[in-house]
């Protein structure tokens, strides 16, 4: 399993367990927020805006909430204006891992971020130092519950998507970008359900981790996915099914 996909994967599993309701809807809210002011508040003509919105969805966000994220978006009320920013940097083992945020004080979250990187064994480099090991794809994940893998095949491949992978409870819908939308779109008409519809980077190598530094790695992933500025994570590690079992037990 590539390292966007393990981590994918060992974040949902954290996320249902834990139930940080709390610190997903922030996330969400600077998302949708930040889609309806630079695309407009009708989803309907904002595809990031319909995406993150779908998101919150997902997670039983309130309506009153989401629509009073879009207002502060589209500048119907005032508050914090989100900044995109993309930070990069190595991890245990050289491995490469990059940082999608919304922040209002980047020197704030530029320096959370070196510390958190310096206490789990990696830093935080320069600019295009790892982006290029990764390649953007849209990702969908349908429910797998009474579902077969060869239905959301059949469906996912008429839409342009490249690959469908199969993973504990859910499977993982990858197509290029500029498919995202209408992949999403074509699944949910067929009757599945869509846990989650979004643009990740996928390592194109990826690095094999054990023992301590698989361990540290974890604990650095976990510590940035869990800072409130951090979007999203992605990272090129593998770790043995076996001995992510020891490492979460």
């Amino acid at each position: 399993m590539s390292g966007h996909s393990k981590w994918s994967s060992i974040k949902h599993k954290k996320a249902a367990k834990d139930a940080k309701r709390g610190k997903i809807f922030t996330k969400l809210i600077k998302e949708i927020s930040v889609a309806a002011r630079m695309g407009g508040a009708d989803p309907s003509a904002n595809p990031r805006l319909r995406t993150a919105i779908a998101a919150a969805k997902s997670q039983s966000m309130p309506n009153d909430n989401i629509d009073r994220a879009v207002k502060k978006g589209a500048g119907a009320t005032e508050g914090e204006m989100y900044q995109e920013v993309t930070y990069e940097g190595y991890g245990p083992a050289g491995m490469a891992v990059i940082l999608e945020a919304l922040t209002e004080n980047r020197n704030r979250t530029v320096a959370d971020l070196r510390n958190i990187f310096s206490k789990n064994g990696g830093n935080l480099g320069e600019s295009n130092c790892v982006k290029w090991m990764f390649d953007r794809v849209g990702q969908v994940r349908v429910g797998a519950e009474g579902v077969a893998e060869d239905q959301v095949f059949e469906v996912a491949l008429e839409a342009g998507a490249s690959d469908v992978a199969a993973e504990e409870d859910a499977f993982l819908v990858t197509t290029p970008v500029e498919s995202l939308e209408d992949t999403r779109a074509r699944l949910e008409a067929a009757g599945f359900k869509v846990a989650e519809a979004e643009i990740s980077l996928i390592p194109q190598n990826t690095v094999q981790l054990t023992g301590n530094d698989a361990a540290r790695a974890l604990r650095l992933l976990e510590a940035l996915e869990d800072h409130d500025d951090v979007q999203r994570v992605s990272a090129n590690f593998e770790i043995d099914d076996e001995e992510l079992s020891r490492l979460s037990a």
